[in-house]
């Protein structure tokens, strides 16, 4: 008997442990509800102000703008469109949290329940992709650079806001881990692939070495820093201060540095977006629509494949949401209208995904999620551990 309670007290812990893990310094997802409620509720607006101030630097005070856009790296790649310097560091400090998040240890854990985690893939990696890829072409005839912008949003798996989200929702966040985890690893090697084959089918132009290039930078060099100043930092003093005091001063940072590359984009084509507004209401109906018929796909396949709230939410938001930090780096590489068109991406993702949070706790109030039996869910080997 002793055993067993010692058993259900191990297990309890290592929940509780896997929460403090995801929600930084807060022990309990009640908590970081309260802490991060404010921002999440209002981050539209946020964004929105930020444009407003970029808009107005770019037509009242255009040096500052013009100063900045000639800060640029291989410029010379694509007709003097380049990697700006300014929007490159802050794009770094954008992902750089989203990297510290990466635990290799959890995708170990695959083998329990591996089924909520391939369905989010598959979302990820083939519905997403398809669905913004399709819509772009049907509704942006004659406007590459937006249709570029639009799958660049599709094909990017989110690997970060949805640790938020999932907390937000109070969906099962080893998952959410595991499969975060996973998508930042695989964003290195199926990103580049996918979005070149996607503008490759409407033969747009857009250049696979500098895509490659700009992936590299903003992913493949936060993940190895992320990976090894966690490596360092957390032998140097310890992992309870690494996750309750380390990550959450860096995701704040990170917070400001997505603010200050609004304000530095907008600065610098705050005049394209005045002389294209029509251009940007344009690619909002392909983002919005694909959100739509991503989520609903979703959660049929959740609802088809008897998911339980937990893991169904957490698939659902994993695979219907967008990585706007590398859709924003990858677009900037490729025009400036193109990376205008993927900010409209995270304006509307934000108050989409935080409706699909109250949008899932709704539908599991009225049962729309029945659920599978455990036993239907163990492996065997998982079935025999349990009868002993």
């Amino acid at each position: 008997m002793n055993k067993i309670v010692s058993a259900e007290n191990e297990t309890n812990n290592k929940e509780n442990q896997t929460e403090i893990l995801v929600n930084g310094d807060s022990p309990t997802i009640e908590q970081e509800d309260r802490k991060l409620g404010f921002f999440e509720k209002f981050l539209a607006l946020w964004v929105v102000l930020c444009m407003g101030i970029g808009i107005l630097l770019s037509r009242y005070v255009p040096i500052i703008g013009e100063t900045l856009n000639n800060l640029n790296l291989l410029e010379t790649w694509r007709d003097g469109i380049g990697i700006n310097i300014p929007i490159g560091i802050c794009l770094f400090f954008m992902m750089y949290p989203a990297m510290l998040n990466l635990q290799f240890k959890e995708v170990k854990k695959l083998g329990k329940n591996p089924l909520p985690i391939i369905i989010a893939l598959v979302s990820n990696w083939i519905i997403a992709p398809l669905v913004a890829a399709g819509l772009a072409y049907l509704i942006l005839p004659g406007y590459p650079d937006l249709i570029i912008a639009v799958i660049l949003l599709g094909s990017s798996p989110c690997t970060a806001m949805v640790l938020v989200w999932g907390s937000l929702a109070k969906g099962n966040q080893e998952q959410n881990v595991i499969n975060t985890s996973i998508n930042t690893v695989s964003i290195m090697f199926l990103y580049v692939p996918i979005v070149s084959l996607l503008a490759g089918i409407g033969s747009l132009s857009i250049d696979r070495l500098m895509l490659f290039i700009t992936v590299t930078i903003f992913i493949g060099a936060p993940l190895l820093l992320g990976l090894l100043s966690k490596v360092l930092l957390v032998k140097a003093k310890g992992k309870e201060w690494f996750d309750t005091k380390y990550r959450p001063v860096v995701g704040k940072i990170s917070i400001v540095a997505l603010l200050s590359t609004l304000i530095i984009l907008f600065s610098i084509n705050g005049n394209k977006l005045i002389a294209y507004p029509l251009e940007l209401l344009l690619v909002s109906a392909p983002l919005l629509l694909g959100f739509i018929i991503v989520v609903g796909l979703n959660l049929l396949i959740t609802k088809l494949f008897k998911l339980q709230y937990r893991e169904a939410i957490i698939t659902t938001i994993i695979g219907s949401s967008s990585h706007f930090e590398i859709a924003i780096a990858t677009a900037l590489g490729i025009s400036a209208l193109a990376a205008l068109g993927t900010t409209m991406g995270l304006f509307w993702e934000v108050p989409i995904m935080l409706g699909l949070v109250y949008l899932g706790k709704y539908l599991n109030k009225k049962g729309f999620w029945k659920g599978r039996k455990k036993d239907e869910i163990l492996i065997p080997q998982q079935k025999t551990e349990e009868i002993v």
